[in-house]
C-alpha cells in the first residue's frame, strides 16, 4: 500500500464510565474550596517544582475530576510544598491542603 504521508491517530475521548470518582467525592470533603477552582493556569504558572519537574497542578485537578487516578499517584511526589500557588490563586483554593488531601484519599482508598 502506498505511503500517502499521514496515520490514523489514537481516539482521545474520554471514557467517563470507567473513571474511579470516588477519589474525587473524598477529596472534596477533605477540601470543599476545590469547588471554588476555575482553572485559570494561575497555580501552575507560579509552581516552583515545574521549573525542575513536569509538574502541573492544574493538569492534576483535571486528571482527578476525571477519575483517572493511576497517573496522579506519581504526579503528587512532584510537589514541593512551597505555598506559591495558593498565595497567587485568585479564588483562595487552598491547594497546599488540597494536595494534602488527594494523597490521604489515595491512602485510603488504596
Amino acid at each position: 500500500m502506498p505511503d500517502f504521508g499521514y496515520t490514523i491517530t489514537k481516539d482521545r475521548q474520554l471514557d467517563h464510565d470507567h473513571g474511579d470518582f470516588r477519589y474525587i467525592s473524598l477529596v472534596r470533603s477533605f477540601e470543599p474550596s476545590l469547588d471554588l477552582c476555575i482553572g485559570c493556569g494561575s497555580c501552575s504558572a507560579s509552581c516552583s517544582a515545574a521549573g525542575f519537574t513536569d509538574f502541573n497542578i492544574r493538569k492534576l485537578h483535571t486528571i482527578i475530576r476525571r477519575g483517572e487516578v493511576e497517573s496522579v499517584k506519581t504526579e503528587l511526589k512532584k510537589c514541593m510544598f512551597c505555598g506559591k500557588c495558593q498565595l497567587v490563586c485568585p479564588r483562595g483554593v487552598n491547594l497546599r491542603n488540597l494536595i494534602m488531601a488527594m494523597n490521604r484519599a489515595i491512602e485510603l482508598l488504596g
